[in-house]
């Protein structure tokens, strides 16, 4: 579709889910923004699909090209505070749009680097000094400094849940996190074996299934574990698109409040376009179908 056309079904969902989550007027006091909470979370949602993951490069771009669109844009430090300001109401958003629209009884996790400076750096870098930490990126077979990210999608490739942590801390720690309220199969990779979570899965009604270290005995069919690494790929695709499209692993932020907000923009933007793609009838994880040349 036109890019027109894009922008004006993206505001028409966020605005959907804008009066589903805002019931009550956000603000008791003062002059209401000219420009409304759907027009500027719509602006961001359509930034982040067009690789304009800083506010000011997407103000600048709805200033440049859709003024007569969005004429109370406004200034960019208005525009900034505007958009941090509604992080809430984005990830309510996006609790909806996963619940609504992404049932499923199979879903995946996974986990993925997200740095805040190059390695050699690290001990310089004074952002988030307190907060991020080393760790190791087997994919990339290289040691990092920075946050990593938790990801839980569902057998269509919707993300469900997400959260992000200091890189050291265990990945099978934050699972639970991630994965309240969903049921049936769960796939993970080897970085989840454990005892433990998998008695904690097994009490919530979840069959948490991974492939085995060398050294374990492989009761399951051969078939099945195929068919099960296969599927498991959705996420990985997933995590492609945050990072190549969304730019997810790049942190411009400087504390961790707008760098929250950064990460769950990103997501919701993912989901947007997943859901307009099905509207569509096109194949949901193929974002570059929704907008023609």
């Amino acid at each position: 579709m036109p890019i027109d056309e894009f922008i004006i079904n993206i505001y028409l969902m966020v605005e959907q889910y804008y009066k589903i989550v805002v019931t009550q007027p956000l603000r008791s006091a003062g002059y209401a923004p000219k420009l409304s909470d759907p027009e500027v979370i719509c602006m961001e949602m359509v930034g982040e699909f067009l690789h304009l993951d800083q506010d000011k490069q997407i103000w600048q771009y709805f200033t440049q090209h859709w003024q007569d669109w969005f004429p109370a844009i406004g200034s960019y430090p208005n525009f900034a505070k505007h958009c941090a300001n509604l992080w809430q109401v984005k990830q309510q958003i996006q609790d909806n749009v996963s619940q609504i629209e992404g049932r499923d009884n199979i879903h995946f996790m996974d986990g993925f680097p997200i740095p805040v400076c190059h390695y050699g750096r690290a001990y310089r870098h004074k952002n988030y000094q307190d907060l991020a930490a080393f760790s190791y990126c087997a994919a990339k077979q290289e040691r990092y400094y920075g946050f990593e990210g938790h990801l839980l999608v569902n057998l269509s490739g919707m993300i469900k849940g997400f959260t992000f942590a200091p890189a050291n801390v265990d990945e099978r720690a934050v699972a639970p996190e991630i994965t309240t309220h969903i049921h049936g199969l769960l796939g993970a990779d080897k970085g989840y074996i454990s005892p433990s979570l998998t008695s904690y899965y097994d009490a919530q009604g979840v069959d948490l299934q991974t492939p085995l270290r060398a050294n374990m005995k492989e009761d399951r069919p051969k078939p099945v574990v195929r068919r099960l690494m296969k599927a498991r790929r959705i996420v990985e695709t997933v995590i492609g698109q945050l990072s190549e499209r969304f730019n997810i692993q790049r942190v411009r932020a400087r504390d961790l409040w707008h760098l929250s907000h950064r990460l769950i923009r990103k997501i919701l933007s993912h989901n947007l376009c997943f859901v307009l793609n099905k509207k569509l009838g096109n194949p949901p994880l193929q974002f570059e179908l929704l907008i023609s040349s």
